[in-house]
């Protein structure tokens, strides 16, 4: 599954020829995906909170008679053609389409990133893949790392399988120098790429820092020249996060855990910026673009469900009447 992602991805890129809006249109066509799905979920945790002060008085009367409970519950969603189990499966359905997802879009940013350094050391220069801004979508969006892999942790993600992979398809004439620096298919992987990296003037070169900014317990960041981007997607995706979890909360669900709800609200956006500010660009825009077609969905299936269920409630109401 994470081949044919990333094969969808691939082939929407031959047609766009960027992947930042690559990224983009692939991001809408999966939640689209997941539309149905969610909408589903969506509409039976909506039924169970409408039922959820029948629940709860179910639960106090019957407190000492689980048995009895369970069958006036049982009743409870019969009457009102609710399914407490409903909403789960299209949501798991969903997470794992998403996790597929994310692993598809990590398996082609570390493919393309592979297939940069080997350019870079091959041929003294590096093809960048630019969006608005951004000089690669294959690091990050701060002004506080190169364009270039900045270090080895820019690279430990990339598999041995991805660097053989990467290095069969490069062009024919990189190889002999490539060989020369002692990367071959038997001993190629990111260890081995960095400290020949590290060794590399045009690399080293393109990790001149202008400015040196200390920052207290954070110690000192520095600013590149070749700086890869503004930190503008890392501070969206947390703020489109905030909203969109501000409004996720103020939905109707089946318990009131308030007090959690807005803990996550708080925690959510500054977990997504710090994996924003530390992943590469590609990974920040997918955030962005998918926070903000979460809160049109939101705001359109809430819309649509409330239409269906006045519609719903005036046929019960008409037939009551017959």
């Amino acid at each position: 599954m994470n081949a044919l992602f990333a094969g969808i991805l691939n082939g929407i890129n031959t047609v766009i020829q960027n992947y930042g809006w690559t990224m983009v249109i692939f991001t809408v066509l999966m939640k689209l995906l997941v539309l149905p799905l969610n909408y589903k979920s969506r509409k039976s945790m909506r039924r169970m909170a409408e039922i959820q002060p029948e629940i709860t008085k179910l639960q106090k009367k019957y407190a000492n008679d689980q048995q009895k409970m369970n069958m006036k519950m049982q009743a409870l969603y019969a009457k009102y053609k609710v399914n407490p189990m409903s909403g789960c499966l299209p949501m798991l359905i969903s997470m794992v389409i998403l996790i597929i997802m994310f692993n598809a879009m990590r398996q082609v940013a570390n493919t393309n990133l592979a297939r940069q350094t080997l350019e870079l050391l091959a041929t003294g220069t590096q093809t960048n893949e630019s969006w608005l801004w951004i000089k690669n979508v294959w690091m990050p969006d701060t002004p506080f790392v190169p364009y270039v892999a900045q270090n080895a942790n820019s690279l430990a993600m990339i598999t041995e399988e991805i660097w053989k992979n990467t290095l069969s398809t490069v062009p024919a004439e990189w190889l002999p120098t490539l060989e020369g620096m002692a990367i071959t298919a038997e001993n190629i992987n990111s260890t081995v790429v960095f400290n020949v990296l590290s060794q590399n003037e045009t690399w080293k070169s393109l990790q001149a820092v202008s400015m040196t900014i200390p920052t207290g317990l954070f110690g000192t960041w520095q600013i590149f020249k070749q700086n890869n981007g503004l930190f503008i997607l890392p501070v969206l995706a947390c703020v489109t996060q905030f909203l969109m979890s501000a409004g996720q909360n103020q939905q109707p669900t089946p318990d009131n855990g308030k007090g959690t709800g807005n803990f996550m609200k708080y925690f959510f956006p500054l977990i997504t910026l710090f994996f924003c500010f530390s992943y590469n660009a590609a990974f920040a825009l997918y955030w962005v673009v998918s926070n903000i077609y979460a809160w049109i969905e939101t705001m359109v299936l809430n819309k649509v469900i409330e239409k269906k269920d006045k519609e719903e409630t005036a046929v019960i109401e008409e037939d009551g009447i017959k």
